[in-house]
């Protein structure tokens, strides 16, 4: 049975200044580029024969760089890979929405609040990512399902592949141009890899 491939995108300008970026559709930066590049041949030695991409420009071309939207890979979009939509905390750092609220801010604990849009809750993303899984889980016979998206829709991917509530998604932090693997042992979904890099 195959494997689960998760990828995060590779570097963006907000990535790197810790800026939460949701629906804001940003180019990679040069070295979220050399991500997707680095990307390549760690997949090319993996037996893929399926990959669902984020609609957003920097998952799009980070799999392009990563040779998975072109050759024998059936690769297609899924809206349901989107990154969490922060509302309100679109944009904004942690530590300007923590200063603003007196209070340290957790998207885990607190969530989103309605900006230019109306922002999503942990259980509307767990729901989105449920139908991603549902889609991938029968692929798996035939070999890895690679995904490439967003770091917090992962991480909250990640633990509903274990079962768990979204909340979890805090324990898997994901750094951009990084992968990680869901796999099993035995008949138990189970972490095989994390925050992987590439050399």
């Amino acid at each position: 049975m195959g494997e689960v491939i998760v990828v995060r995108h590779g570097a963006t300008e907000w990535s790197r200044s810790g800026q939460h970026t949701g629906v804001t559709d940003l180019p990679l930066l040069p070295d979220g580029e050399a991500d997707g590049r680095r990307l390549r041949d760690v997949l090319a030695q993996r037996d893929i024969t399926s990959a669902f991409v984020s609609p957003l420009a920097r998952a799009r071309r980070t799999a392009e760089l990563a040779g998975l939207m072109d050759g024998p890979v059936d690769s297609r979009i899924d809206d349901d890979l989107v990154e969490v939509d922060y509302g309100g905390y679109e944009g904004r750092t942690t530590k300007e929405i923590s200063a603003e609220l007196g209070r340290p801010w957790s998207l885990w604990s607190d969530g989103t609040v309605p900006g230019d849009t109306p922002g999503e809750t942990l259980t509307q993303v767990a729901a989105r990512v449920d139908r991603v899984l549902g889609r991938v889980r029968p692929l798996l016979d035939g070999g890895d399902v690679v995904l490439v998206a967003h770091g917090h829709v992962l991480r909250i991917l990640a633990a509903r592949w274990l079962g768990l509530g979204p909340e979890a998604g805090a324990l898997f932090p994901l750094e951009t141009g990084r992968y990680g693997l869901l796999g099993h042992e035995h008949d138990w979904s189970a972490l095989t890899g994390w925050n992987t890099g590439c050399p």
